[in-house]
């Protein structure tokens, strides 16, 4: 039974509790953060279904996310909403990833060229006639492709171990040189490497901070798709077509110097594939670029998205949107 000390002492303790309940600030239910619909549509663009995923106010400043190998923009999933409160949101698929179609690859070309292309007029269709472009590994040439295409609808660049520079191809890029020089069936099939299960889980582990933070789920998306009948000679063929984009380095310098877009640099230092040798010569041609080396990995999205993501929202807030 309870006696009457502890029956005062239980009060005293609830009248303190009601008390700081009521003192602490009340947030109101319209200041919080809203949550945005996603839609996950499709257009046809030169007869290819490109699938792509959509989200925030149909006027707001459009943000255009592209993806890496081996994944889609199923890599944006936890970003999108946290953009697209105030930004509209685009991540396309390029054709042979994610739910894009995926033709087969003696009919249909697979090269970075070609994803610009697809990928202009995928933008042009939706009617975004300026954007700001977050280029990451595959997605760093396309969007670099499309920026010589039209200089003046890039607003602003997120460059997130995307290269443009020789100094960021090391030694991981080794058997990808041998074949842009000398290509051979065998030269090409040494490259199959890179769609093995196991490569696509190093992707995403290998210098990861904290690899609790990495969803198996990610290679449980990507690997079904990597391993769809027909689709390692289309990985086959971007990896060879990759030497392509080497070879506009100079280019895509050129267009920096030139346009001087507003550009947030923030680069997983761990990486393997685009070191941070790569990402330290964008500030010869992009002095005010804002420069940050994470200790993350490739996938730097997956473990550092809490310092990731407001540092991108903030950045746009202050470039795009102001």
């Amino acid at each position: 039974m309870l006696t009457d000390a502890l029956r005062a002492s239980l009060a005293a303790t609830a009248l303190l509790l009601a008390s700081a309940a009521a003192a602490a600030p009340r947030i109101p239910v319209t200041a919080q953060r809203p949550v945005p619909a996603i839609h996950y549509q499709s257009a046809v663009i030169d007869g290819v279904k490109i699938a792509y995923v959509e989200a925030g106010p149909a006027n707001g400043p459009v943000v255009l996310l592209l993806q890496g190998f081996p994944t889609s923009s199923h890599q944006f999933r936890n970003l999108i909403p946290y953009l697209a409160d105030r930004y509209h949101v685009i991540a396309p698929d390029y054709p042979g990833f994610g739910e894009s179609d995926a033709p087969a690859h003696d009919k249909f070309e697979y090269s970075f060229g070609h994803y610009a292309t697809l990928v202009d007029g995928l933008v042009s269709q939706i009617g975004a006639k300026r954007y700001a472009i977050y280029l990451f590994d595959y997605g760093a040439p396309v969007g670099f492709r499309l920026a010589l295409k039209h200089p003046e609808r890039v607003s602003a660049m997120i460059v997130q171990n995307g290269n443009a520079y020789v100094e960021g191809l090391g030694a991981f890029w080794d058997p990808m040189k041998v074949d842009w020089a000398h290509p051979t069936p065998a030269t090409r099939e040494k490259l199959a490497f890179l769609v093995t299960p196991e490569t696509t889980k190093f992707q995403y582990q290998d210098g990861m901070e904290d690899g609790s933070r990495i969803d198996p789920a990610n290679w449980r998306h990507d690997q079904p798709l990597l391993d769809r009948p027909g689709n390692k000679d289309i990985q086959l063929d971007l990896f060879h077509d990759y030497g392509s984009n080497v070879a506009l380095y100079p280019r895509f310098q050129a267009f920096f110097r030139q346009y001087q877009p507003p550009t947030l640099i923030v680069w997983g230092k761990n990486d393997k594939i685009f070191p941070a040798a790569g990402a330290e010569p964008y500030r010869r041609d992009l002095p005010n670029a804002e420069y940050h080396l994470l200790d993350t990995g490739h996938f730097a999205l997956e473990d550092q998205l809490q310092v990731m993501a407001p540092m991108i929202h903030d950045f746009l807030d202050r470039k795009v949107a102001k």
